[in-house]
């Protein structure tokens, strides 16, 4: 709840309305302290009757020939808010003439007021959710969920009362969706690509949703949800976002779909397809397994040592299920040529793209080296 106005807002009102007007202006605390003005001179000084507006609650106006302390000929009025005295704003001059320019200095003070609290209110909502997607993300990890959360966000009756609030049925499955803005391929700037997912997703009334640094967004929602309808938003921004869904689960266990919505975004390879379920994922499931030590030593006993003609050359092989002539149509080469590159490819590494084992091996190697 807002309860005063700071200095440096204090000081835009006056500079504002001073622009206008061209008369002086003093913001005032309860004590009667100038805290704000055109006349910096003045900031620090008692105001006798800003004192008296701020403990009466009433306009006060001063004629040329009242004399008061610290006070010249104006208008001060109090500004109240919630019943709390937020300031009293003094503006010098015939009170017939500055009359209207004090009020003029309220109202854009109340506007300014109500502003800051939505801007508040908005803030408190977007943390709520926050906080509410980050201890279910954790509360099923195998790390002590009393270590990372403080006392608050283990309570379970403050984490219903916020399903409650945000209309969360915990009855049933859920999916964890995670949308990755691809701000460095897109013409579509990050906050056009961010209003169109928050759009998207009071659309379809997904509530609980977070952003996650530096360009994520995750979201839940449930089992029942139609997908298609997903890849209708998808294809509006295809070459600017990646989604990657992950399998159905219980409320409380959404960390697991989580896991499984990572492995299906970390998928995406291939520049033309940015959208991955889990549920449709065979291989991906166990390369998106392999913790970074294990797919490094893989890597340095396999593929390390071709350079980037060598892996798209055997890329397209596989691609074209190890035939030499399609292979060698895609690539526009005599398939003696390719022939030969296939074989330096075999004497680098050890291993020949001819051979199952072998070809099975360095495929593995191509498509980890995408995860």
């Amino acid at each position: 709840m807002i309860t005063h106005i700071g200095k440096q807002l204090a000081t835009q009102i006056v500079d504002t309305v001073h622009d206008v007007c061209g008369h002086d202006i003093n913001f005032i605390n309860k004590n009667g302290l100038i805290y704000a003005s055109t006349n910096t001179s003045r900031i620090g000084s008692f105001h006798e009757i800003g004192k008296k507006a701020a403990d009466t609650g009433t306009v006060i106006e001063v004629q040329e020939s009242e004399h008061y302390k610290g006070t010249s000929a104006g208008v001060n009025i109090p500004v109240t808010h919630n019943g709390y005295l937020i300031a009293v704003i003094g503006i010098s001059g015939s009170p017939d003439e500055v009359r209207k320019y004090a009020y003029l200095a309220e109202k854009i003070t109340r506007l300014l007021i109500r502003e800051q609290e939505l801007s508040a209110a908005s803030r408190t909502l977007s943390e709520k959710r926050t906080y509410l997607l980050s201890y279910l993300l954790a509360g099923s990890r195998s790390f002590d969920a009393a270590e990372a959360f403080p006392d608050k966000m283990k309570d379970l009756n403050y984490i219903h009362d916020l399903l409650n609030e945000f209309q969360i049925n915990t009855a049933s499955q859920k999916r964890i969706l995670i949308i990755r803005m691809l701000s460095t391929h897109s013409s579509v700037t990050i906050s056009s690509m961010e209003e169109k997912i928050l759009q998207m997703f009071a659309d379809h009334s997904i509530r609980l949703y977070m952003f996650q640094y530096p360009q994520e967004y995750l979201a839940v929602i449930d089992a029942s949800f139609p997908l298609e309808q997903l890849q209708t938003f998808y294809r509006t921004l295809s070459d600017s976002i990646q989604i990657g869904i992950g399998r159905t689960t219980d409320l409380f266990k959404v960390s697991s779909s989580y896991d499984t919505a990572r492995i299906a975004l970390n998928s995406l390879s291939e520049p033309d397809c940015n959208y991955a379920l889990f549920d449709e994922l065979t291989l991906e499931i166990l390369l998106g397994s392999i913790n970074e030590t294990a797919a490094s030593e893989f890597l340095q006993k396999t593929i390390a040592l071709l350079d980037e003609t060598d892996r798209s050359v055997l890329s397209c092989y596989f691609e074209h299920e190890q035939s030499l002539s399609r292979t060698s149509e895609a690539l526009f080469l005599h398939k003696n040529t390719l022939q030969y590159k296939l074989d330096r490819i075999h004497k680098i590494c050890g291993l020949n793209p001819r051979s199952f084992r072998d070809g099975v091996i360095l495929y593995l190697a191509l498509r980890l080296r995408t995860f």
